[in-house]
């Protein structure tokens, strides 16, 4: 069974959240907390599998959030909420560790599937890292390839990365994935990408 906390200062949110997974039989909402400060609390009592954090919060704001539960390596994974996909915060959060990231409109499927991908130890940028197509990224993540394809796009612009094997470094080299730093000079962590330098 997944434990999950929902860390959002808005109480319609975290009641619409733990209303949705309650009919999951894997996952179960151990908490809701409806600020950063609370919710690093309630991660530290409860050490939960996975953290649902909203950026945008009072007292302590996600990412600060985040970073404290990150750097007391509770094994606890974060999945970072935003109402907006372009979210400057996001991809700070990502730097920071974070297994991904998730609209607040996504459909349950969506939230369902990231959860467990984080409980598992997966990340979005996990997927990207190691060389999976988008069809292959859309297909785990229940989505379709387009939006796959859109969000991959959004990575590289913002990250100011040319293509998929500049952003397989990136990742290493960030500790994005939680696997070794990548060494520049080894052809053999850069083969899955199979020369494929584009966004399809």
């Amino acid at each position: 069974m997944t434990s999950v906390i929902v860390v959002d200062d808005q109480a319609m949110v975290r009641a619409g959240f733990r209303l949705l997974l309650e009919q999951v039989q894997d996952i179960t909402v151990v908490g809701e907390a409806g600020d950063g400060r609370a919710g690093v609390d309630m991660v530290a009592r409860l050490r939960p599998d996975v953290a649902l954090m909203d950026i945008r919060m009072p007292r302590l704001d996600g990412l600060a959030a985040t970073s404290e539960i990150l750097a007391r390596t509770t094994g606890t994974r974060v999945i970072v909420l935003t109402t907006f996909d372009v979210d400057e915060y996001v991809f700070s959060a990502l730097r920071i560790g974070a297994s991904g990231f998730l609209l607040k409109s996504s459909p349950p499927e969506r939230l369902v599937a990231a959860i467990r991908l984080a409980a598992a130890g997966d990340a979005v940028l996990d997927q990207l890292a190691t060389g999976r197509s988008n069809a292959e990224i859309a297909e785990a993540l229940f989505v379709t390839e387009a939006t796959i394809k859109t969000h991959v796009a959004r990575v590289l612009a913002k990250l100011g990365l040319r293509d998929r094997v500049q952003a397989v470094v990136y990742t290493y080299e960030h500790g994005l994935t939680g696997k070794k730093r990548v060494d520049r000079g080894s052809e053999g962590r850069l083969a899955a990408v199979r020369g494929d330098a584009s966004t399809e």
